[in-house]
């Protein structure tokens, strides 16, 4: 769960800021004969993917936006309803903020097809294009979900026959973690409600 830390601004007063999630590195250069260090932070890369309406879907559709990823699958028996009920109270709270996305990667890319997905929007609720639902190869979405921090195996002991976790994971604008929050709790979805307000204001 991400904790908010307390900054102070130019102005004097407290501002609250998120961390940044995942591992980092330093570069330095020259600049005026100076050593400026800079850190590079861990970001969400390229990814291409087919949505419910069986349209591509790239990274390119959330640059700028602040917005929600989680993985998932149409027929999960155990976490994912409870998960994908609680993302749609953010959902159904920021409905057409323009500011706001969400993206959940279906884990089954054997049965998960976009007429599958598409179904599964419309009976979750889903009205709008704010939120996608998208499928793509078995290397592509294990692979993304690495880079999202979550894990996620295809497992025939597990209910439905995948293993995964139920994070939502907050992405800010340029596309670094901020937050992770266990979509299966009520305390960490509205540490998540609180955390988007921060997110939302920084600049």
């Amino acid at each position: 769960m991400a904790l908010a830390a307390v900054v102070w601004g130019c102005s004097g007063t407290a501002e609250k800021k998120l961390p940044i999630i995942g591992e980092r590195e330093t570069t330095e250069r020259m600049v005026d004969g100076q050593t400026i260090v800079d850190t590079i932070y861990h970001q969400i890369p390229a990814f291409a993917f087919i949505n419910q309406d069986s349209v591509a879907l790239t990274d390119k559709d959330f640059d700028g936006k602040v917005y929600v990823a989680n993985f998932f699958f149409t027929h999960c028996p155990s976490i994912c309803p409870t998960m994908q009920r609680n993302l749609l109270k953010v959902y159904e709270k920021y409905k057409g903020d323009e500011r706001l996305a969400f993206l959940s990667h279906s884990i089954d890319f054997k049965y998960d097809k976009p007429s599958v997905l598409k179904s599964y929007a419309e009976k979750l609720g889903v009205t709008n294009d704010q939120w996608q639902f998208v499928t793509g190869d078995k290397k592509a979405v294990y692979g993304i979900a690495d880079q999202y921090l979550v894990y996620t195996k295809e497992d025939e002991n597990a209910p439905g026959g995948y293993d995964h976790q139920s994070y939502l994971v907050l992405i800010d604008q340029q596309k670094r973690i901020r937050g992770a929050y266990d979509g299966t709790n009520d305390e960490q979805v509205a540490q998540l409600f609180s955390d988007l307000e921060i997110l939302l204001q920084e600049q």
